[in-house]
């Protein structure tokens, strides 16, 4: 009887270390669950969106002189940059405002080197077309030679005379005769 408890500890010893014990079935292993079934009102999930693309760097914006290159005669001169002057009454003489006024257009023909201007002498509609065309002569030879004395060279300054042909006020009053009694500019060249 001996024997026969050392085989069976033997045998249990065994079984203890294979998972089989003595006397007893094995017990066969449980099968595992199926993977849930997909329902059929799921959709699959979408991929995540691409990242956005990179937004380029804004372009710098142009400089003053590229501006400037770009533009042509007439719209140049559609914006005025150069002011006009007035004078008195069968006059060339240049008032305190009007060599203020020039000395702003010699500041901005000295910051655009390359250019060049018309200067239009204008009179009122007094007096003969003779006497009109040589007062607007005068008057344009008068502030070419002030602007010569702030430094613009003459060769960038052409005059012209426009007597009363070219008024800008058409109505026969002291207001709008003052308004024709002028220098007006025009750029010829950039």
């Amino acid at each position: 009887m001996i024997r026969r408890f050392e085989i069976c500890a033997t045998f249990v010893l065994i079984a203890a270390l294979s998972g089989v014990a003595c006397h007893k079935n094995p017990k066969p292993e449980a099968p595992k669950p199926p993977p849930p079934a997909a329902t059929p009102s799921a959709k699959p999930e979408a991929p995540p969106p691409p990242p956005p693309a990179p937004t380029p760097a804004p372009a710098p914006a142009p400089t003053e002189e590229e501006l400037f290159k770009n533009k042509t005669l007439e719209q140049l001169n559609a914006e005025k940059p150069l002011t006009d002057v007035f004078f008195g009454l069968d006059s060339t003489e240049l008032s305190a405002e009007a060599r203020a006024a020039l000395q702003k257009n010699v500041d901005w023909m000295k910051k655009w080197p390359t250019t060049k201007v018309m200067i239009e002498g204008h009179a009122d509609s007094r007096g003969t077309n003779e006497y009109n065309l040589a007062l607007g002569e005068r008057r344009a030879d008068t502030i070419r030679n002030y602007m010569v004395s702030l430094g613009i060279p003459v060769d960038r300054m052409t005059i012209v005379s426009k007597g009363e042909e070219q008024p800008f006020c058409t109505e026969e009053t002291e207001a709008c005769w003052q308004q024709n009694r002028r220098g007006h500019f025009v750029v010829t060249a950039k």
